[in-house]
């Protein structure tokens, strides 16, 4: 009875109305076995009419499609010309330097500031890596609440569940791993040279925090191509690469 009365708890706080709190009383035959693993109509509870699927299933297929999709985003992200060679998100100089990008620029001194670009850039795709594995501890906690949130969710839902979950942690990490990543592709010198020769020529001197602005440009990388190959799954049968996640999402249209 108790378990009745929580399976009823967690299909409440998912918006089930009472004739599909019916249906699930009528599948689960009212006895005290375990809910998690009856078959329902999850089209039942997300609008549709077809196709039936576990929650727990349900559970599962989500977990592994925000798995394949942290990892092969972060995995493209770490990669040699990750971010440098991806238009989308390359690290620029920030719009507060944009004038002394100019500037430089028009007093030949171009070179060191592409050598800065290229050196922020290196350092995000060094940092990269460190996104995976607090992307799937945040994937392990996902509950059934979260799975049909996500499932019911937009294009990036998974990837805004991400976001939620692991943005203070990923800050965390990345802000030590950025600043040893900038300076192991001496990208703080290459930095220190362009403000120092702009800082010559300009009474207005120019004081930016290197390591937080790649930092944010970073994260803010790594969930736009979460979102890109979350896209895919969703929109793209041949991206859904195990019959769970053919059977999640094709369930879920």
């Amino acid at each position: 009875m108790k378990k009745y009365i929580l399976v009823f708890a967690v299909f409440s706080f998912l918006g089930v109305t009472t004739s599909q709190a019916q249906l699930l009383k009528k599948i689960s035959g009212g006895t005290s076995a375990d809910s998690s693993k009856k078959t329902f109509n999850v089209n039942d509870l997300l609008g549709g009419t077809k196709g039936t699927l576990s929650t727990e299933d349900m559970a599962r297929g989500l977990k592994e499609a925000l798995s394949v999709g942290a990892t092969k985003g972060t995995q493209k992200l770490n990669a040699l010309d990750g971010y440098f060679a991806n238009a989308a998100i390359k690290v620029l100089m920030p719009p507060e330097a944009k004038k002394v990008e100019q500037t430089l620029r028009s007093l030949g001194l171009g070179s060191q500031v592409d050598k800065a670009i290229l050196s922020m850039n290196r350092a995000a795709e060094d940092a990269a890596a460190a996104a995976a594995p607090i992307f799937l501890e945040a994937i392990k906690s996902m509950t059934i609440q979260d799975a049909a949130g996500i499932l019911r969710g937009g294009e990036n839902a998974a990837t805004r569940y991400l976001q939620d979950k692991t943005t203070a942690a990923l800050t965390s990490a990345f802000r030590p791993s950025i600043e040893k990543s900038l300076q192991k592709v001496d990208a703080t010198k290459y930095w220190n040279d362009v403000f120092s020769n702009y800082n010559r020529f300009s009474k207005e001197k120019v004081n930016t925090d290197l390591p937080a602005y790649v930092t944010e440009k970073a994260l803010s990388g790594i969930f736009y191509q979460v979102a890109e190959e979350e896209k895919k799954i969703r929109k793209d049968p041949a991206a859904r690469t195990s019959e769970l996640l053919k059977k999640v999402f094709a369930e879920a249209k």
